[in-house]
């Protein structure tokens, strides 16, 4: 898409919020939805994606649009399923399957994993067990609905950045740490990526898995920069 505009701004949403202004014109969402911001940081943010463009914009450059998006066209409208998609993800969460071997694997994914699981026993109430292979393990619902219950106490905007770390990750668990300030979002791309962290200790890395991990690692920094804006 070819930029046509050539001002940007941040302005009073109507009613309540915070617009970008492109020119004379208020931008939408990709929905032709109004794009009413929570929070000025958020705002600010999306504008300088659409300040930064060059003669051609790239909707792949500006995350916090892109995400912004998201929330309006998808999670407001389908709140319940998308709600269903994220917390699923405790029932297979990455930070419960663990390696036999080679037991440095095991003690490794023990290390960084576990402590995540018993902080979610004891903010949550939902203790998660682990287990070895690759075998799915029913978990308990009550935990399950626990973690459930987590996410819906979000607002919309809060559960698209909490759901995009969610996908990102494998791990609702890690989403949730993310989103509570346990982790930062270095650690969390180094616990969702520690069984391919460890394989590349062994063998090395290839071009297509560098791209892979460095795009991952920009993701979820953009979703954890997302849900800052709206503390903001």
């Amino acid at each position: 898409m070819k930029r046509i505009y050539k001002t940007v701004a941040v302005v009073p949403g109507t009613p309540g919020g915070w617009q970008v202004q492109l020119d004379a014109r208020i931008l939408k969402s990709p929905a032709k939805a109004d794009l009413v911001l929570p929070t000025e940081a958020l705002a600010r943010a999306v504008a300088a994606e659409w300040d930064a463009q060059g003669d051609t914009v790239v909707p792949d450059s500006m995350p916090m649009m892109q995400l912004a998006s998201t929330c309006i066209d998808r999670v407001g409208p389908q709140r319940a399923t998308i709600l269903d998609g994220a917390a699923a993800y405790g029932g297979t969460d990455l930070l419960c399957y663990r390696a036999v071997e080679p037991a440095k694997l095991a003690e490794r994914q023990g290390r960084g994993w576990q402590p995540l699981l018993d902080w979610a026993a004891l903010r949550y109430d939902a203790l998660l067990q682990t287990t070895t292979g690759i075998m799915h393990r029913a978990q308990d619902p009550v935990a399950l609905n626990a973690l459930k219950r987590a996410l819906e106490a979000l607002d919309d905007w809060q559960l698209t950045g909490v759901q995009n770390a969610v996908a990102l990750t494998g791990s609702l668990v890690l989403g949730l740490a993310l989103f509570e300030g346990r982790i930062d979002a270095d650690q969390a791309f180094e616990l969702a990526e520690l069984d391919e962290s460890f394989q590349i200790e062994q063998w090395g890395e290839d071009d297509e898995a560098r791209d892979r991990r460095a795009s991952l690692k920009a993701d979820i920094a953009a979703s954890l920069r997302y849900l800052e804006f709206l503390k903001a």
